[in-house]
């Protein structure tokens, strides 16, 4: 079964959701599968391609992380979600900079090191059980996240996106388009 799952309200045409090029699809009573979806699809698309097998990606690293929060400090939005293990805890208190482990390069990750698009870290919070990282940050530069709308600016941060009742995602504000 392929892993990119999109679901299908009875009152949406099926060819609205196959409207991307050179896709392979897969339709059943309830659900669409996306066989193949390019990175610029995945980022700035309109169909739902969740990765149900992150976390299992995340475990098969073998590094010892926990899930990590960023959040806007002063307006509550949540920016990134990501993982860090104590070299990037103790990195993100040291420095004052939000810091993550990269489970995909297996590396730390300072966020704005490359971009310029850094976190100040103003307050660190633990969860009730102690598995998971809040970092409460100031966003200094274009934005948090690592894509860019059609201007070219960074987006404020990842979830730019919401799920509608069809099944499909929009943009939540037009400018990050």
């Amino acid at each position: 079964m392929p892993s990119d799952v999109l679901t299908k309200s009875d009152s949406m045409p099926r060819s609205a959701l196959m409207k991307s090029k050179n896709r392979n699809w897969t339709v059943t009573k309830k659900r669409i599968y996306c066989v193949s979806m390019t990175h610029e699809e995945l980022e700035a698309g309109t169909v739902l391609n969740l990765d149900f097998t992150k976390l299992r990606k995340v475990a098969s690293c073998e590094a010892e992380v926990l899930p990590v929060i960023a959040q806007d400090v002063q307006t509550g939005e949540v920016l990134i979600v990501g993982y860090a293990n104590q070299l990037a805890l103790d990195t993100a208190r040291e420095t004052g900079m939000a810091t993550f482990w990269s489970t995909s390069r297996n590396e730390l990750w300072i966020k704005g090191k490359t971009s310029g698009d850094y976190l100040a870290i103003k307050e660190i919070r633990v969860n009730c059980e102690q598995n998971s990282i809040l970092y409460q940050v100031t966003p200094a530069g274009q934005g948090a996240c690592h894509t860019r709308n059609k201007d070219g600016v960074a987006r404020s941060g990842c979830y730019y996106r919401r799920l509608t009742d069809d099944g499909s995602l929009e943009f939540v504000d037009p400018a990050q388009v």
